[in-house]
C-alpha cells in the first residue's frame, strides 16, 4: 500500500487451493492483473486438496450431466501438463464395484450408456480374475472404466501457481483474509497485513467459505475425512476401485505408486469447525477401514505407513456451489465441491476464469452441471 491507497487488481483469487490455483491461472492467462491470496503455503494440508493422490473417473455415477464436464478437464490437465511440464495425471483404469441395483453401479452404467463411454460389466468372478487380490461379493457386479485414474494434487496446485505467476500473477501466502466490501469502484479486500481493492472477487476458500460469506443463501456443511495408507502384503497391481459396501456407503482405494495403497471411506464423516478439527487419527478409524480391507483386499492389509485429515465442504444435495454472489454479480464464489471436486478444477477455472474476463457477455463453453447457484 502507498500513500495510504490499497493495491488495486483486475481479479483477487481468495484461496489457492484447487479451484483457487486454476482460476488464478487461467485469469492471469487471459492477460489480467491477478491477485492470489491464501491464508495457509499452498500446496498445504489444512484444506480438500491433499494426500498425493485424487481420482479422475468418466462414467460419473452422481449424474451423467457430469460427463461433458469431466471430459474436459481431462483435456484442460493435459494442457496444464504440457505447458508446466510436469505430470499430473496418470491412466490406471478404473472399477466401480457394487449391486447392479446400486447407486454406484446402475450410476456409472446410465453416464457410459447416456455418452456412449468404452466401459465394460463384469460379474464378481470375472472381476476376481481382472484384479487378483480382489474379492467381490457374489450379489455384485463391477464396471470397468479405461479412462479413469489418478491426479496428483500437490503437484496440480503447484504447476497452476507457477503458471500464474508466469503470466503476471501476485501470489501471496501465509496472510488471512477478514473481511471484503463493496465500494464505488469495486471491491475492497482486507486481510491481517493489508487491504486490496480489485474489479472482480473470487471466493475459493473451501471449508472457511461460509465465514467469509455468511450471506451466502446456503448452508454448508464441513466434514471431517480420513484418508489411510498401507503396505500390501505383496505388491498389487489394481485400478483405482470404488466399493458400495452397503447401500449409499463407499469405500475407494488408489493404487500404490510407492507410497502404498490409499483408502479411505467416501463421506460418512464428523461434521466439523474447519479452525478446531481435531487433526489426530484414532484407533478405530483405522480399524474400521482394516476391516474393509479384510473382507475386500485381503493382501492390502499390511502395516499402516500413514493417516491423514482432510475436509470436505459440502452442500446439502452434495452438488457443486459455484456462481455469482447473489447481492453481488462482480463476486465468484467457487465451492463448495461436496468431496468430488478436484477432479473438475481445471475445467471449472476456464469457465469461470471466461465469466470474469469476458466484456461481450458471452457464455462460458461449458455449464457446471446440477450447480447449486449462490
Amino acid at each position: 500500500m502507498a500513500d495510504g491507497r490499497a493495491d488495486r487488481y483486475d481479479a483477487i483469487v481468495v484461496g489457492l487451493g484447487a479451484m483457487g490455483s486454476a482460476v488464478a491461472f487461467e485469469v492471469a492467462g487471459r492477460g489480467k492483473r491477478v491477485l492470489g491470496i491464501d491464508r495457509f503455503e499452498p500446496p498445504h494440508t489444512m484444506g480438500s486438496t491433499h494426500g498425493k493422490s485424487r481420482i479422475i473417473r468418466e462414467a460419473y455415477f452422481e449424474d451423467p450431466g457430469y460427463v461433458p464436464l469431466v471430459a474436459r478437464a481431462f483435456e484442460k490437465w493435459g494442457e496444464i501438463e504440457s505447458l508446466s511440464g510436469r505430470r499430473i495425471f496418470e491412466r490406471t483404469g478404473g472399477l466401480m464395484l457394487g449391486p447392479p441395483d446400486g447407486r454406484l453401479v446402475s450410476g456409472a452404467l446410465a453416464s457410459a450408456k447416456e455418452h456412449r463411454l468404452q466401459h465394460e460389466v463384469l460379474d464378481a468372478r470375472q472381476v476376481m480374475e481382472r484384479v487378483p487380490g480382489l474379492r467381490a461379493m457374489a450379489d455384485m457386479i463391477g464396471v470397468v472404466e479405461p479412462r479413469a485414474g489418478v491426479l496428483q494434487p500437490e503437484v496440480a496446485i503447484t504447476a497452476c501457481l507457477e503458471l500464474a505467476r508466469k503470466y503476471g500473477a501476485t501470489i501471496v501466502t501465509s496472510e488471512r483474509v477478514v473481511g471484503w466490501e463493496a465500494r464505488d469502484r469495486g471491491l475492497r479486500v482486507t486481510t491481517e497485513q493489508r487491504a486490496y481493492e480489485c474489479e472482480r472477487l473470487i471466493i475459493a476458500a473451501g471449508a472457511w467459505t461460509s465465514a467469509l460469506v455468511p450471506d451466502l443463501g446456503v448452508k454448508l456443511s464441513v466434514e471431517r475425512q480420513v484418508q489411510h495408507w498401507f503396505r500390501p502384503a505383496a505388491p498389487m497391481r489394481t485400478p483405482i476401485i470404488m466399493c458400495e459396501y452397503a447401500p449409499g456407503r463407499f469405500w475407494y482405494s488408489i493404487p500404490d505408486r510407492g507410497e502404498g495403497i490409499k483408502v479411505a471411506i467416501h463421506h460418512e464423516g464428523s461434521t466439523v469447525d474447519p479452525e478446531t478439527v481435531d487433526r489426530t487419527v484414532k484407533a478405530e478409524e483405522v480399524a474400521y477401514v482394516r476391516a474393509l480391507l479384510r473382507t475386500y483386499m485381503p493382501a492390502a492389509d499390511g502395516p499402516l505407513i500413514e493417516s491423514s485429515v482432510c475436509l470436505y465442504t459440502n452442500t446439502p444435495d452434495e452438488r457443486f456451489l459455484v456462481g455469482r454472489h447473489p447481492a453481488h454479480p462482480n463476486v465468484e464464489i467457487v465451492s463448495a465441491c461436496s468431496g468430488h471436486g478436484f477432479k473438475f478444477a481445471s475445467a471449472i477455472g476456464e469457465i469461470v476464469a471466461e465469466r470474469v474476463t469476458s466484456s461481450s457477455g458471452r457464455q462460458p463453453p461449458l455449464e457446471i452441471p446440477g450447480t447449486r447457484s449462490s
